[in-house]
């Protein structure tokens, strides 16, 4: 992508990003609908849709012949990265969101030619964007984010897990489970991966693992992560498809390459 197209699309994502905020935080001061995908656990929001609905419109009259790939599905069918992609979660935590009213964070990853070229995280609430541009470093409100520790080990990590971690599951027994957790320093579970992604940029937290994600959990944050040095792929090792959904771990090289290890060594 020619850099200063990429400059371009920078500005305009932020703008859009800061006026989708907006409507957001007016939004919420109204009653709204809510609803559930896949299962009581899975919740969207008539918000969720209209801040969808917002980035599809302003893409679409000012780029149209860029694809746009959104949670709520509210755009056209994406197969294939080529182009110009915009990988967009327009509300990441919405359970967070509905009952906290706080920890959501809306997430756009842009993508050329498969390439992640600009990734945006804005944490709402707390009107933090962290912003990370291909080649160029990662930035929080404008302040430029230092490299994460490449020493740091699993052991003195504090590592993000999800509740999945907490029930039985065919990835790790119980007894694995437990294991891991003594090894790490501590554990935190933010609810939003956009967030935790960013809280790994930032050096708030060392790692996140997680199962189940989804493209537009991961296309800003694992830009973000690439320009502090971290590193973002699937629990085998194989690289993030942003086409499908994804298992993840992502951290420096070093707890990397511990995680990797861990989940897949058998017990004796």
């Amino acid at each position: 992508m020619i850099e200063n197209y990429r400059d371009h699309l920078l500005d305009q994502a932020k703008e859009w990003l800061l006026e989708a905020g907006e409507l957001i935080k007016t939004s919420m001061q109204q009653p709204y609908r809510i609803d559930t995908k896949r299962d009581r656990k899975d919740l969207v929001t008539e918000i969720d849709q209209k801040t969808e609905q917002f980035f599809i419109d302003n893409i679409t009259e000012k780029y149209p012949d860029h694809k746009i790939l959104g949670e709520e599905g509210m755009g056209e069918e994406v197969h294939s990265l080529d182009g110009t992609v915009w990988i967009i979660d327009p509300i990441d935590g919405t359970m967070n969101f509905v009952h906290q009213q706080r920890f959501f964070a809306i997430s756009i990853g842009i993508y050329h030619d498969g390439i992640g070229e600009i990734g945006l995280i804005y944490d709402v609430m707390s009107d933090v964007v962290y912003e990370g541009i291909r080649g160029e470093g990662a930035y929080k409100n404008g302040q430029r984010l230092k490299p994460i520790d490449p020493d740091k080990t699993l052991t003195e990590a504090l590592v993000g897990l999800n509740n999945f971690w907490a029930i039985p599951n065919r990835r790790l027994d119980e007894k694995k489970i437990h294991e891991l957790v003594r090894k790490v320093k501590g554990t935190r579970s933010y609810g939003s991966a956009a967030l935790e992604f960013a809280f790994i940029a930032e050096g708030i937290i060392d790692a996140y693992i997680t199962m189940r994600l989804q493209p537009w959990d991961i296309a800003a944050g694992k830009i973000i992560v690439d320009e502090v040095g971290g590193i973002t792929t699937r629990v085998d090792g194989s690289s993030i498809d942003m086409l499908m959904g994804n298992t993840v771990i992502c951290s420096n090289k070093s707890i990397h390459e511990s995680l990797l290890s861990f989940i897949q060594e058998k017990d004796t």
